[in-house]
This record gives C-alpha cells, structure tokens and sequence, in this order.
C-alpha cells in the first residue's frame, strides 16, 4: 500500500486526510474510494479539468502525463508545475502529498455549498 496525505480543502476534505492505496489505483480512484468526493465531471475519461490537483511531493514518482492530459492542464484554474489530473496520474510505491485546488472551472456543479 502506498500513503497519500491530503491537504485540508474547505469543502471535500475540512481536517485533511492520509489514506492508503493500492498502487496502481488513479488518485481520482483512490481519493472517492476514500470519500474524497473531488470533481469529475467527464467521468474520468480525460475530457475536463475538475480533477486537477497539485501533487506536492512525490510528483517524480507519477509516470508523465500524457499529450491528451498537458492540453487540459493547460485550461486548469491554479495550474502549477506539479498539477495533474488526479484521473490519469496512477499511483506507484512512493508516498504523495495532494492539494486539491480550491475552485474548479466546472460551471455546473450539482450540490455546490454555497
């Protein structure tokens, strides 16, 4: 099993969260898996940015990100250099710190807190 620590986010993860996940497993898999109820709208199919995080440590660990994937990225609110979509980045042996960005560009979100 590999650890990921999530940082708190106001609204899917208030307190943050480590969690354990079976590499292999997309982070998009393993934060729902784990009632991390983050985005994605194109139901993980590559086809929107609603899953984006920003992998603070281990990012080297992620296999590269494919063409497909560096386009969306690009449309990503808060892109950073270690943003990925949490839907294609497969988790490996070593340990990740994940933020999940703050807003999404997701225009219709059902059951947004206001």
């Amino acid at each position: 099993m590999t650890q990921i620590i999530v940082l708190p986010h106001v609204e899917l993860c208030p307190d943050g969260a480590v969690i354990d996940v079976e590499p292999g497993t997309s982070i998009c898999d393993a934060l729902l898996g784990n009632d991390i109820e983050i985005e994605h709208a194109c139901e993980k199919s590559c086809a929107c940015t609603t899953c984006h995080v920003i992998v603070r440590e281990g990012f080297g660990s992620l296999a590269e990100a494919e063409e497909v994937e560096e386009d969306l990225l690009d449309k990503a609110w808060g892109l950073e250099p270690t943003s990925r979509l949490s839907c294609q980045a497969v988790v490996g042996q070593v340990p990740l710190v994940l933020e999940i960005p703050k807003y999404t560009i997701n225009m219709v979100k059902e059951g947004h807190k206001k």
